[in-house]
């Protein structure tokens, strides 16, 4: 509640502005009410109001306050009206600008404010002996005020570095913890490639011996696909497993199936409800792939097509083509937008990934700007996998 309350304060400083300027005026009643003889009660109030107005802003536009506040006070002096405790918003005016801005812009201020201060002391009548005094106080009173908004200012500075490295330094520490992630997430695919491709070994060994025996020793060719049963049994517990940890925190975190290549109708029109003009073309006749590869080929259209979306520029064009030949499946995207002319953030990793998909299945990837105009996205995917014995 009382954070709430300190928040909602913060957000209007001319109402906290006002809040302190309320001593100025109340500092002004004593000598208004006294009726002294050298008080004109008109010219008095209309001083102090003067003075007192501008410090509702004083932390709003704390220069052009202060150099209105200043500006008040010299056509006082200049005119002969008497000091009245409403021009202490030179001083008030003078920490705020030193507190706020720049060593420059405080020193000037404080000098402004000096300069008042021998004004008004050879302004107004008065002895020698109490001259110098007037003088010294003033001067006292305005290095003191100079000195606090120097120290708030170097405070201020501090604290803001403080906060900062505690901001950076918590950024690092949430950056190391990804990294060690991602280090044990390699680790363990590391791990499951090697379960996996000693299970897959001695299950192609086994079935080979199998296929030889089946003929001439039953049992033995029975003890085989055993062997292979068990096998298989134990490679799909460790990639559960060891599967289940790559998982584990993973904002995806849904066990649905993955999206392929009979799922792009779906997601040009979902890209067309965006209002995006785009033409869908296949040809040739679809191959049979593996999900993994229908994953690769999803993907890639998806990034292209969002790539377009974001910095293809209005009134945008795509066409997608998929085109099977005899052993790979071609994947080509165009757009007429701006191309090589869009402006780019530094932050997208999407055509790297598109090339660290494609590669894994032996295929190649080239984006580039059109001729004329536009971009384009070519992939090429080998259909068939390709086992060395």
């Amino acid at each position: 509640m009382v954070a709430s309350a300190w928040e909602w304060l913060r957000r209007r400083r001319p109402l906290v502005d006002a809040f302190f300027a309320l001593p100025v005026l109340l500092a002004a009643l004593p000598s208004l009410l006294g009726g002294s003889a050298q008080i004109n009660n008109g010219r008095y109030v209309l001083l102090t109001a003067v003075l007192a107005a501008p410090l509702v802003l004083r932390r709003t536009f704390p220069r052009t306050m202060f150099g209105v506040v200043a500006l008040i006070s010299f056509v006082q002096c200049v005119l002969g009206v008497i000091p009245v405790p409403a021009n202490i918003a030179v001083l008030m005016c003078l920490y705020t600008v030193t507190a706020g801005f720049t060593f420059r812009w405080g020193l000037a201020a404080a000098l402004t404010a000096e300069a008042g201060a021998g004004m008004a002391t050879f302004r107004y009548p008065s002895g020698a002996d109490d001259r110098k005094f007037t003088f010294v106080m003033l001067t006292v009173l305005v290095a003191g005020v100079y000195i606090l908004g120097m120290h708030m200012r170097t405070r201020r500075a501090y604290l803001r570095s403080v906060e900062e490295r505690a901001e950076r330094l918590e950024r690092e520490r949430d950056n190391e913890v990804k990294v060690a992630m991602a280090a044990e997430r390699a680790r363990i695919a590391r791990e499951l490639h090697d379960v996996v491709a000693h299970n897959v070994s001695v299950i192609v060994v086994q079935a080979d011996g199998a296929s030889y025996a089946i003929d001439t020793d039953v049992g033995r060719a029975r003890q085989a696909l055993d062997t292979i049963s068990s096998t298989g049994r134990l490679a799909l517990a460790e990639m559960r497993r060891l599967l289940g940890v790559l998982r584990e925190n993973d904002d995806a975190g849904v066990f649905a199936p993955q999206p392929g290549v009979a799922q792009l109708d779906d997601l040009v029109e979902q890209v067309r409800a965006s209002g995006l003009a785009v033409t869908y073309e296949v040809d040739g006749t679809p191959a049979d792939m593996s999900e993994g590869r229908q994953l690769t080929v999803y993907r890639i259209v998806q990034e292209a097509l969002t790539n377009t979306l974001k910095h293809g520029g209005p009134r945008v064009t795509v066409s997608v083509r998929l085109r099977y030949a005899k052993d790979a499946l071609e994947i080509r995207v165009d757009d007429d937008g701006r191309g090589a002319a869009a402006p780019d953030d530094g932050r997208g990793h999407g055509l790297a990934g598109m090339r660290e998909r494609v590669a894994v299945y032996g295929g190649a990837v080239r984006a580039a700007p059109r001729v004329g105009g536009g971009f384009e996205v070519v992939a090429r995917i080998p259909v068939h996998e390709e086992v060395a014995a």
